[in-house]
């Protein structure tokens, strides 16, 4: 046992393995302790060179002192066992002798475990040969099989040539067809040839050796089941190498119309291509072209959609009795979003119309119409006998979500245990600021309260946290941790910081030093965003040291940060009832969040806050007299294809505010020092419009900067805080609306999708100016940082939701901007996805009834040719001109 044990600890393998062959069972299980014991001890300093030696022996003697299946599989797969593990070889070799039963079940055990085990395929398809099982079919094995085979630059040979010698083959190639994420692993490989896995296939489809039948159904199925673009690519490419026969297609026509329906774009294609070349052979019946027609005349891809009227055109000329089924499917595309897709589907209907003698049919046709837009419906009056179009238009009502409701804050938790189980939570996840204010103020209560209940129910939680048993092998001190990064890198860590100075983990020299000093640098806008919410938290830490305070007077009323005077003239009084010193950030936090606006409101509270006779009230009544100075002054500048925002000083910021909170009102010039920016969190983000929730506009020119980046530089995930900011109170000024302008033309859908619910939010709450946002608009899609073709599908999604009139409200100061340009010949061709703009704009004018004069709208609508852009701004114009003509 000690040649083993020392044998082990020097990394010896071959050795071992020679040990362990002259070993008998007994004596194996006896040497098990003393592995466990080691594998313990190199965990704790599993990075150093003696551990990393010692693994691969340990990993080998580990297995084969084990009887157990599952105990073995579970060290096979080891989290700390996959660094420096043991050959396949090695393991297989040790593992040899046992029953046959016994590996198979060991394989299937190790073949379960997820691919992040990185369990390594040699192993698992060793023991499988070994024990002659069955050969597992789960994604590990799967994934590490694909990758075995396509490596045929280590061995020389062909993927067709090492299928074909694959004893397991249909088994793992039907299993192929039902893994997730396959398609990317698949794709390593040729894409054609015998190193491709989809010409290998249809090979040995041909061959025989794999059923043609079964791997045709299998990869229909696949496609049908959905998954990644991969998969998609890399299916239909092997379905397309299988060459199908004509009777094959005909036979998984179900098949040919779910994919048209339903699949992504290039697999519907290929669908419908197939479909039409039934059709037009006779072999799709009218009935089922009218199914297909149903699903793809209203998917979003244009190109489906016109080959898909095209379809039903050439199979009308080609049979005229199929007119009076066909021609009502091609009418569904009066409804398309799309107007040119509305005039394709008329044409479709004018020109075949004559064939329908059916009253009924003629009838619905006519109905139908009233879908069309204004100018489309007045062409089909005349030529389909639709009802005309009304001289005036219908009264238009527009349709806004109601104004969010703000949530109020809950209070403290009064059990320790809740208030530990919602501190837990908040360690995951800190960007509700509600959640976390009410967390932060229970932290406070408690250890003024009862510090070791408090602690006793936090230890679960601080017992996963590194800094609450740190070792010297991190090479920095839990003070480093919390000072080092330049700042708390959000408020989770905050938390963390409190937590680690309730448990003694933080010095009281660190503590006293933040307070006194702070610890972020650097010169990027938004550093005294985070100056502010640290100093507070530094002091809430330090006072939770030296002298705990009652509870935190700077806690918000409510969900945005603000905070009623009264609530906060009635903890001034508990404070003077408690003799309690009140904290400077504390305060100078509450004073900025506490509410300003309505006059009466605060002019009472003033008037108790003054009777209190402190200091404390004597400011507090100061401060809600004087009601939000002046704004400062700002201008615009120009940078790059960015504009930004520069604010002069806000001159209540600095005077008697703690050092920490003075950098808020200081003027924002320049771009700032952003090489040493290490601020920007998505977590951090609420957490800065809850410190000024009455002055939103001077947090957004401070984030203005980085939220330009989700237009200009594709970041993602920056725009998640413009519902928030459109929700918080104060101004909403030319930073707000540049915020809203750079998240609508964002590159990620998710932050488009942030910059409509803001808009949306700033016109339910009658606070939106749409002739600025428009202009921000024309002049970024201008200068390049916002692309039309985004900013089509945000004011699209607005307009969907029933706001036509905000959004065109919006559009109507955009497209001047743009259509100037093609006036003056500004630029060289019209702006990508500008018809799309001027589409949008005209389904707006169409529904609200605007009635008015667009500059430049009448020299585009009067260019040669019928483009899209041409035929749009036709359209805009005539919506816009109706009234005016008359």
């Amino acid at each position: 046992m000690s040649s083993l044990m020392e044998a082990v600890r020097a990394g010896r393998t071959a050795e071992v393995v020679s040990l362990l062959d002259g070993m008998t069972d007994p004596e194996r299980r006896a040497c098990f302790p003393q592995l466990k014991a080691l594998r313990k001890e190199l965990r704790a300093d599993q990075w150093s060179a003696p551990s990393r030696k010692a693994y691969p022996a340990l990993h080998a003697a580990g297995a084969a002192c084990q009887t157990g299946a599952a105990g073995v599989a579970g060290w096979l797969a080891a989290a700390d066992m996959r660094w420096w593990p043991a050959s396949p070889g090695v393991l297989i070799d040790v593992l040899g002798d046992r029953a046959p039963g016994w590996l198979g079940d060991v394989a299937h055990r190790i073949a379960e475990r997820p691919s992040t085990a990185r369990v390594p395929y040699e192993l698992m398809a060793g023991l499988v040969r070994l024990s002659g099982c069955d050969v597992p079919t789960t994604e590990a094995y799967v994934h590490g099989w694909v990758e075995h085979i396509g490596h045929t630059w280590q061995r020389g040979d062909t993927v067709l040539a090492r299928l074909r010698k694959d004893p397991h083959l249909a088994r793992l190639v039907a299993a192929l067809f039902e893994t997730d994420d396959i398609g990317s692993r698949l794709a390593w490989t040729a894409t054609e040839g015998p190193d491709s896995w989809t010409e290998s296939i249809s090979s040995l489809t041909v061959e025989g050796v794999l059923d043609r039948e079964a791997t045709v159904r299998a990869c229909l199925a696949r496609l049908l089941r959905g998954g990644s673009a991969a998969d998609h690519r890399v299916f239909l490419r092997m379905l397309q190498a299988l060459g199908l026969t004509r009777d094959e297609q005909r036979a998984h026509t179900a098949d040919w119309l779910a994919l048209a329906a339903d699949a992504p774009s290039v697999v519907a294609a290929h669908a419908q291509s197939v479909l039409a070349s039934l059709a037009l052979d006779g072999e799709l019946g009218a009935h089922r072209l009218v199914e297909m027609s149903g699903a793809v005349l209203f998917r979003t891809e244009k190109k489906l959609v016109r080959a898909q009227l095209v379809l039903l055109g050439k199979v009308i000329t080609r049979d005229a009795t199929t007119a009076c089924e066909l021609l009502p499917a091609a009418a569904q595309a009066f409804g398309h979003e799309d107007s040119e897709v509305q005039e394709r589907a008329l044409k479709l209907v004018e020109r075949h119309v004559g064939r329908v003698d059916a009253a009924e049919v003629r009838e619905e046709l006519a109905s139908a119409a009233d879908q069309l837009i204004p100018a489309l419906r007045r062409r089909a009056s005349q030529s389909l006998g639709a009802s005309p179009v009304a001289s005036e238009p219908v009264p238009y009502e527009e349709v806004l979500p109601p104004a969010p409701t703000p949530v109020r804050v809950a209070p403290a938790p009064e059990s320790a245990t809740e208030l530990a189980e919602e501190v837990g939570a908040l360690l995951l996840s800190s960007d509700d600021v509600a959640a976390f204010e009410r967390a932060l103020d229970g932290l406070v209560r408690h250890a003024h309260r009862d510090r070791e209940a408090l602690l006793e129910a936090l230890e679960p939680v601080v017992a996963r946290r590194w800094w609450d048993d740190a070792s010297p092998q991190y090479g920095f001190s839990v003070d480093d941790y919390f000072t080092r990064h330049h700042g708390l890198i959000n408020a989770a860590h905050g938390l963390e910081l409190v937590l680690a100075t309730l448990r003694g983990k933080v010095l009281t020299g660190t503590l006293h030093k933040a307070v006194q000093h702070g610890t972020v640098t650097g010169d990027c806008g938004h550093s005294p965003l985070t100056r502010a919410f640290e100093a507070r938290i530094w002091e809430v830490a330090y006072r939770i040291r030296t002298e705990p305070a009652p509870f935190l007077l700077s806690t918000p009323t409510w969900g945005t940060g603000l905070l009623e005077p009264d609530e906060l003239v009635a903890r001034l009084e508990e404070y003077g009832r408690l003799g309690a010193r009140v904290a400077a950030a504390d305060f100078a936090q509450a004073l900025l969040r506490v509410r300003r606006g309505e006059r009466a409101v605060a002019e009472a509270a003033a008037r108790r806050a003054a009777a209190l006779g402190t200091a404390e009230g004597t400011r507090l009544a100061g401060w809600l007299v004087t009601g939000d100075s002046a704004r400062p002054t700002s201008r615009r500048r120009i940078s790059g294809a960015r504009i930004l925002v520069e604010s002069g000083e806000v001159a209540e910021l600095q005077g008697d505010f703690p050092p920490g909170f003075r950098p808020l009102g200081r003027p924002l010039t320049g771009l700032g020092d952003r090489r040493h920016c290490y601020h920007w969190s998505d977590g951090m983000r609420p957490h800065w419009l809850a410190l000024l929730p009455e002055r939103r506009e001077l947090v957004a020119t401070r984030m203005l900067r980085e939220l330009s980046s989700t237009a200009v530089d594709d970041t993602r995930g920056d725009a998640a805080v413009l519902p928030q900011l459109a929700e918080s109170g104060g101004e909403a000024g030319e930073s707000v609306h540049l915020c809203v302008a750079y998240g609508l033309g964002a590159r990620h859908p998710e932050d488009r999708l942030a910059a409509v619910d803001a808009l949306l939010v700033l016109a339910a709450r009658e606070q939106l100016n749409a002739d600025q946002l428009g202009a921000d608009l024309g002049q970024l899609v201008r200068s390049g940082a916002v692309k039309p073709s985004r900013l089509v599908e945000s004011v699209r999604t607005a307009a969907a939701t029933g706001a036509y009139a905000t959004v065109w409200g919006v559009l109507r100061h955009a497209l001047p901007v743009l259509l100037g340009d093609l006036a003056t010949g500004g630029t060289a061709a019209p702006a990508r996805g500008l018809a799309d703009l001027l589409a949008v704009a005209a389904e707006c004018a169409e529904r609200t009834g605007a009635r008015e004069e667009l500059p430049h709208l009448a020299g585009t609508a009067e260019r040669r040719g019928s483009s899209r852009l041409v035929a749009q701004a036709r359209r805009l114009h005539t919506a816009l001109g109706e009234e005016v003509a008359a």
